[in-house]
């Protein structure tokens, strides 16, 4: 399996996305009812984001 195969890109780039995306929502939605623990989501949501970018940069052969 390369790297440029569409497998690979689903589970590096789509699947952690997608999980970043769904723990922000949860986080503002907690935010929104006034709970604190909503931030932590938040924020671990913004480190999966980043991740995968870091990783499309790493696949894409931006950073050698």
């Amino acid at each position: 399996m390369s790297a440029s195969d569409p497998q690979v890109l689903f589970m590096v780039l789509v699947l952690p996305s997608l999980f970043g995306l769904t723990l922000i929502g949860e986080g503002l939605n907690k935010v929104m009812k006034s709970e604190k623990a909503g931030w932590a989501s938040v924020i671990i949501g913004f480190f999966f984001i980043v991740v995968v970018i870091v990783a499309y940069a790493i696949i894409s052969g931006v950073l050698k």
